[in-house]
């Protein structure tokens, strides 16, 4: 079963403190009586030095001090001149006092002893009151004797009562010693556990949480450490998911490109497969002299010269395209009047819409509109736009330009009658060599590069733009910034 670590600490400390109370409590059972007799011992031979000290050879001048020492220990003091005789108490009486005086337990070795200046120390059995006795018998004199006596009973006694005492002392602080180890394992544990949900957190990769340190010892700065290594790692991750996202990024830029290659490719090999078996075709055509009049000749040069045309177009586009995509083209850039420059196309287009019989239109909400841009290259999307609108003009045969002023905007849309374009087609139309109808595409000769270098002369100019399906046709449009001049003869 797993422990947690404050179950652990808690009976750690538990286990602690009931092996000392349990060493306390053998070291009381087993040395507490020996201890307290030796400073019993001690303690009836300090008293003895003393009355040594202050007996000047009459026991009356001292009565008072005996009587207090005698009830100090519990005991009885008792003066003997070598004849036997009891100096003290003056009137002695056989059964004096709690033990009796009637047994003195001096031998005849002892006496000797006693009579050399050495102190003698015993513990007897009393015959008559079957009780032990600590006795201390010292010279008092040269013909004296001093003889201190006290009932080891009431030092057992004694001890006793302290060995009960200690039972409760011991089951009091038992308890306290629990609550306080409960106390003290949650104020050390509970640091511990919200840097582990710190720590889990981290391992989930979520770096929100952080550990609020209130405390400066090794818990607080292992807290700062989590938090400092919290933010590298939040930080180092951020890095690597944005590594990584731009490395996807260019791998699936590089997909895209070989593939854009390779669709480039097929396409331009498809563009120029038409016009080059054609050219080859009339060509050996005009060198077997496989027609002999020269109208039929007149029309061989004709078709040879017409997709001639179409390949130099085509080549033409894709230079631009190239140039365009490759980011290094400078835009020259000059101001003039947005609404000059589509009268122009519109005035050299003419011939070509009365030809084809078609309504054309402008409307403007004002004839001076000034714009900072390239004339030669927003000319080309005008073209562009134009050529796209009369290669899908509807049998209406309507095109209308319009010219809008929109806050600091001039917006130019180019609507031409006809069919929708599919909407699941609309945002590809402006990728190169993409043709809504690759059968008409190849009647009216189209690249597939128009809208493509429209695209980019626009994003060249941080121009918005885009194609919408209105009703009854289509509507090409995009923005230019106006700008405000002082001189306006342009």
């Amino acid at each position: 079963m797993r422990r947690s670590l404050k179950t652990k600490l808690f009976l750690s400390i538990l286990l602690l403190t009931s092996i000392i109370l349990g060493l306390v409590w053998f070291f009381n059972v087993k040395y507490l009586d020996s201890y307290y007799i030796e400073r019993k011992k001690d303690n009836l031979v300090s008293y003895s030095n003393h009355i040594k000290n202050i007996y000047k050879g009459d026991t009356r001048k001292i009565y008072d001090e005996l009587e207090r020492i005698e009830n100090l220990i519990g005991g009885n003091i008792t003066i003997v001149a070598s004849n036997g005789e009891i100096e003290y108490p003056i009137s002695y009486r056989p059964q004096y006092g709690r033990m009796g005086r009637g047994f003195i337990p001096i031998s005849k070795e002892d006496l000797k002893e006693i009579l050399s200046g050495s102190t003698v120390i015993k513990i007897f059995k009393h015959p008559k009151f079957d009780i032990r006795i600590l006795s201390v018998v010292t010279p008092l004199s040269s013909d004296k004797i001093l003889i201190i006596q006290s009932s080891v009973a009431s030092i057992e006694e004694g001890i006793d009562i302290i060995k009960d005492y200690y039972i409760y002392i011991a089951i009091i602080s038992l308890i306290i010693g629990i609550i306080l180890t409960f106390i003290l394992t949650k104020i050390i544990t509970e640091p511990i556990l919200r840097l582990n949900k710190v720590a889990r957190k981290m391992a989930n990769l979520d770096f929100s949480h952080k550990y609020n340190v209130v405390s400066r010892d090794e818990i607080g700065q292992l807290g700062e450490s989590l938090n400092y290594l919290s933010e590298k790692l939040s930080f180092t991750i951020d890095e690597l998911n944005k590594a990584n996202k731009k490395l996807r990024e260019d791998i699936e830029k590089e997909r895209r490109l070989d593939k854009m290659r390779k669709e480039f490719i097929s396409n331009v090999s498809h563009e120029l497969k038409t016009p080059i078996a054609l050219i080859k075709g009339y060509a050996e055509g005009l060198k077997d002299n496989v027609i002999d009049d020269i109208e039929s000749k007149n029309f061989y040069c004709e078709v040879i010269m017409d997709e001639a045309e179409k390949m130099s177009k085509l080549v033409k586009d894709l230079l631009d395209l190239s140039q365009l995509e490759s980011g290094h083209y400078s835009l020259n850039k000059e101001k003039f009047n947005i609404c000059n420059l589509v009268d122009k196309i519109l005035n050299k287009y003419s011939p070509i819409f009365k030809e084809k019989n078609i309504n054309v239109s402008i409307k403007k909400d004002d004839d001076k509109m000034y714009v900072n841009g390239d004339r030669v290259r927003l000319e080309q999307v005008l073209v562009n736009l134009i050529n796209n609108a009369l290669n899908h003009i509807g049998a209406e045969r309507v095109l209308e330009v319009t010219i809008r002023r929109l806050s600091n905007n001039a917006i130019i849309s180019i609507y031409n009658s006809g069919s929708f374009i599919p909407e699941d087609e609309i945002d590809r139309i402006w990728e190169s060599f993409y043709k809504v109808d690759k059968s008409r595409a190849r009647k009216y000769g189209g690249t597939g590069l128009g809208l493509s270098i429209v695209k980019n002369i626009l994003k060249l100019h941080n121009s918005n733009y885009g194609v919408r399906n209105v009703k009854n046709g289509v509507e090409f449009w995009f923005e230019l910034e106006l700008i405000s001049i002082d001189n306006k003869n342009y």
